[in-house]
């Protein structure tokens, strides 16, 4: 069934060009039946869209008709309202990679914006991201429910939603910042029912129809969003920093270690040892990480890490000792 008789000829070329980013190979009594023209109207059209920039290849054979190719230059492009929110939030979050195209990216969301209809603009708009850290593992968000997040933000109304599936009654939260970490999508929201600051993974959330209640903007202790996700991350109620922080030597000189001491911070100390301070979200965890460099340890501080040391070296012991 033809798509739709185009008299005008701007109209047909583009739901020309929109038919040939759709498959690979056209043939040529096809493209004339969906468009409800003749094979010869549609060679003068071909023309026309290699005369403004766009590769067009014919094939040959007994379908022969035409193939959308890479060509020198890039041409203007057609875009569909979820592949332009598509690239409107890849290019709002290319800033967050530290690839050196943060510069690039904004000029890129700007030329897409103003192409957009005003309908999309303002959601995009509306969508204001924090970067936590860089990508580990991907999961995916939909992007509609990202633009209603950044919406309800921007609006100050509370977000009812159910989480992971689980609850009958929805949950209501004060939508606060949208963030970015390890290829997760968070939200940040002051949640009254329990009077503190939730985190939700977006993925989990299904949002539903209605917002609830205008309410007045917070600011997160600390002030900065991502600081307070990396915190809640460690396990801390400190703006970003670990609840238990603590010292040794380290009898390893410091170039053979570095490489695998992550956020802890490295001294050496002479050739042969290297006094570390490192953070864990328990001391015990904190010794076992110490404790995987397969070396002496000496110096060790506060009490409360040489503690945990006791605790783990009589837990060790009794994993070897045969029972009975």
């Amino acid at each position: 069934m033809p798509i739709a008789s185009a008299p005008m000829t701007s109209q047909r070329l583009l739901t020309l060009l929109s038919l040939l980013q759709t498959r690979r190979d056209w043939p040529a009594p096809t493209l004339a039946k969906r468009l409800d023209t003749s094979e010869r109207t549609i060679r003068r059209d071909i023309e026309r869209l290699r005369e403004l920039g766009y590769a067009i290849d014919t094939t040959r054979g007994p379908d022969g008709g035409y193939r959308l190719g890479a060509g020198a230059e890039l041409p203007p492009l057609l875009l569909d309202d979820g592949q332009a929110v598509a690239i409107a939030i890849t290019l709002r979050t290319a800033g967050l990679a530290a690839a050196g195209i943060e510069e690039d990216a904004a000029r890129a969301l700007q030329t897409v914006s103003r192409l957009m209809p005003d309908r999309l603009t303002r959601r995009i708009a509306a969508l204001e991201v924090n970067a936590v850290n860089g990508p580990a593992e991907r999961v995916v968000s939909d992007p509609d429910v990202l633009l209603r997040i950044g919406g309800a933000i921007r609006a100050t109304v509370e977000l009812r939603f159910s989480y992971a599936g689980k609850e009958a009654e929805p949950r209501r939260t004060e939508p606060h910042h949208l963030l970015l970490s390890g290829g997760r999508w968070y939200l940040l929201g002051w949640t009254e029912a329990v009077a503190d600051w939730r985190i939700y993974r977006v993925d989990r959330m299904d949002l539903r129809s209605h917002t609830g209640r205008s309410f007045e903007p917070r600011v997160v202790p600390g002030g900065d969003p991502a600081d307070f996700l990396s915190a809640r991350f460690k396990g801390s109620d400190r703006v970003n920093a670990w609840p238990c922080i603590g010292r040794a030597t380290v009898r390893l000189p410091a170039s053979q270690i570095a490489p695998y001491v992550g956020d802890a911070t490295l001294v050496e100390v002479d050739a042969e040892s290297s006094r570390i301070e490192a953070g864990s979200w328990s001391w015990v965890g904190l010794a076992a990480s110490l404790g995987r460099f397969g070396a002496d340890l000496s110096d060790v501080e506060p009490p409360s890490l040489r503690a945990a040391f006791v605790e783990l070296a009589e837990r060790y012991a009794m994993a070897v000792t045969p029972r009975g």
